[in-house]
């Protein structure tokens, strides 16, 4: 696939940008909602029926936009194929923990986890892609790890659902980007290759009866069949909305899911806060300030770089 060719730095940004984003960023914060639906049926099953009933959602958008070529020349590439193996092994990681922490009356460390995601993607490109940091966001992942040290040492241990989820979609997103494909093609690859695996588990628990597609009713087998529409359809938004929006958008925007998922486990969950839990989250909300910061103040001196005269 071909570049998309970068957006001037003074375009107005398209308003079907901010639709796209936006209904995936509402849709994932009210996703622990179909997870509380679910709560009575493994996670791993969960998990198996997500990346089941996700490849016909994905297969009917690639028929529709025409893209079916790229998903076969994809799966003829080993290469390929092994960076979409990795890429789906950490993704089923972080839907796995994501569904037992709902189940288990964690939501409010899911809520942290991707509050904490960002930064955790400045410590990759750090690390692994030799950018340098900002003093702003040097400061901001000191408050971040301030704010986990609190929860490790004065509200009840290591928050290691709040890091699982943070660093499992961090690493997700950052070999995602080596995938040659498109999005809703790299996806479609990755539900493929965990089908085998999720089918067996299926297949598994209802040998052994204890599954809950069919013998617990009509109302299982739906929500179960509703796994892939509340998986495939967010991350499908999400990458159209990607396409048309600048960095800096999406960076603000993201900030909504965790305060969705935030809200509705203090508010509609009635989940315990501590007042040291509180301690901690008001460290992440400034370090997420500093980093909002720092993203307008780069896209500042982009655009300033890109209107000013040559030199001579």
């Amino acid at each position: 696939m071909s570049a998309r060719p970068a957006r001037p730095v003074d375009a107005a940004e398209p308003a079907a940008g901010f639709a796209f984003a936006l209904g995936a960023f509402l849709l994932w914060g009210l996703l622990p909602f179909y997870m509380k639906w679910v709560d009575h049926i493994a996670p791993w099953e969960v998990v198996a029926h997500r990346v089941v009933w996700s490849v016909p959602v994905a297969g009917v958008l690639l028929m529709l936009m025409r893209r079916t070529a790229d998903l076969k020349a994809a799966l003829r590439d080993p290469k390929t194929l092994a960076q979409a193996a990795l890429t789906a092994g950490l993704i089923s990681i972080n839907w796995g923990v994501y569904v037992w922490a709902i189940a288990a009356e964690r939501t409010v460390e899911a809520a942290l986890g991707y509050y904490i995601n960002p930064l955790v993607n400045v410590v990759l490109a750090t690390l692994f892609l030799g950018e340098r940091l900002t003093r702003l966001q040097a400061l901001a992942i000191a408050l971040a790890a301030t704010a986990v040290a609190i929860l490790t040492f004065r509200a009840g241990g290591l928050p290691w659902v709040s890091l699982v989820l943070a660093f499992s979609f961090g690493l997700y997103g950052f070999f995602r980007k080596t995938l040659p494909v498109g999005a809703a093609q790299g996806f479609m690859l990755e539900v493929i290759l965990l089908s085998p695996p999720a089918l067996v588990i299926i297949g598994w628990m209802a040998m052994a009866g204890s599954g809950h597609f069919g013998p617990t009713g009509a109302a299982d087998i739906a929500l179960l069949l509703l796994a892939g529409p509340v998986t495939a359809i967010p991350l499908i938004l999400y990458a159209n909305g990607a396409k048309l929006l600048r960095y800096t958008t999406i960076g603000v925007m993201q900030y909504l899911t965790p305060t969705m998922i935030f809200l509705v486990a203090i508010f509609v969950f009635g989940e315990p806060f501590s007042v040291w839990q509180l301690v901690a989250f008001c460290f992440i909300w400034a370090a997420l300030a500093l980093y909002t910061l720092s993203l307008f103040r780069t896209a500042r001196a982009a655009r300033a770089a890109a209107t000013a005269p040559p030199a001579h």
